[in-house]
C-alpha cells in the first residue's frame, strides 16, 4: 500500500542520501528470495564472533568476500564465499546514480546481508575495512529499523536517528564515508506483508572492497 503521506528524499548529512521507497514491492520480494538462497549452507548465514568473545546479535551472510573482524577473506569454515552477482552490482550502480546523479564508476564487489530479529541491534561503528573510498549502499527490507547516523570523529554525539522502512535506500560516501552508524532497535510488525518476509529486518549493504 502506498504511504498516505509520501516520504521525501532527504540528505541528513553531507554525502548521505536517503531515498524512501526506492525499491518497489516486486523488487523487495525478489531480494528477499535471493537473501533466503544466500542464507543457506555452505558459507551460509551465521552470527559473527568478535575478538573479545562476544557474538553479534545479527545474523550475517556475505557475498564476494566474507567480513570477519576486521578484514575480508575468501573462505569461511573452509568453504568458498558465495559469488557477488552482476545484477546486484548493477543495482548498486543505479542506487549511487539515483543518490548522487552519477554512479561515478561504482563497482561493488562485496555484500553483507544482515538479518535483525526483534531483539537485534548494532552498535555504532565505521565501515573501515575496505581499501576503496567508494560509497556504501544500504537497502532495507521488512520491519523498520532505527538507523543512528553519527559523526566521523567518534561514537558520541552529535547523532540523528532515521527510521529506515522496507524498500528504503541509504547511500553514504564522500565526507560521510567514515561516519559512525548503527541500528538501535527494530520495530516489530512494521514490515509489509507481501514481500515474503514475515518478521524481522534484512539489510543489504554493498561496498567496493578495493581488494585484488
Amino acid at each position: 500500500m502506498d504511504a498516505l503521506i509520501p516520504r521525501p528524499r532527504t540528505e541528513p548529512a553531507p554525502g548521505v542520501v536517503h531515498l524512501p521507497g526506492w525499491l518497489d514491492t516486486a523488487q523487495q520480494r525478489e531480494l528477499v528470495e535471493a537473501c533466503r538462497q544466500w542464507a543457506r549452507p555452505p558459507a551460509g548465514m551465521r552470527r559473527i564472533r568478535m575478538p573479545g568473545g562476544g557474538v553479534m546479535s545479527v545474523r550475517t551472510v556475505c557475498l564476494g568476500w566474507h567480513w570477519e573482524p576486521y578484514r575480508y577473506v575468501r573462505h569461511v569454515d573452509g568453504e568458498r564465499v558465495k559469488p557477488f552477482p552482476d545484477w546486484l552490482a548493477d543495482l548498486g550502480r543505479r542506487a549511487v546514480a539515483d543518490a548522487y546523479g552519477d554512479h561515478g564508476g561504482y563497482r561493488p564487489d562485496v555484500a553483507l546481508v544482515n538479518f535483525y530479529d526483534a531483539a537485534a541491534s548494532m552498535g555504532l561503528h565505521q565501515d573501515r575495512d575496505e581499501r576503496s573510498p567508494a560509497p556504501v549502499v544500504s537497502l532495507s527490507l521488512g520491519d523498520t529499523g532505527i538507523f543512528r547516523l553519527g559523526n566521523t570523529r567518534g561514537r558520541g554525539r552529535p547523532w540523528q536517528d532515521l527510521p529506515l522502512e522496507s524498500g528504503d535506500l541509504l547511500v553514504f560516501g564522500g565526507p560521510s564515508r567514515m561516519v559512525y552508524h548503527g541500528i538501535t532497535k527494530i520495530l516489530p510488525g512494521t514490515g509489509p506483508s507481501d514481500i515474503g518476509l514475515t518478521h524481522g529486518r534484512l539489510n543489504i549493504t554493498l561496498r567496493e572492497s578495493g581488494l585484488p
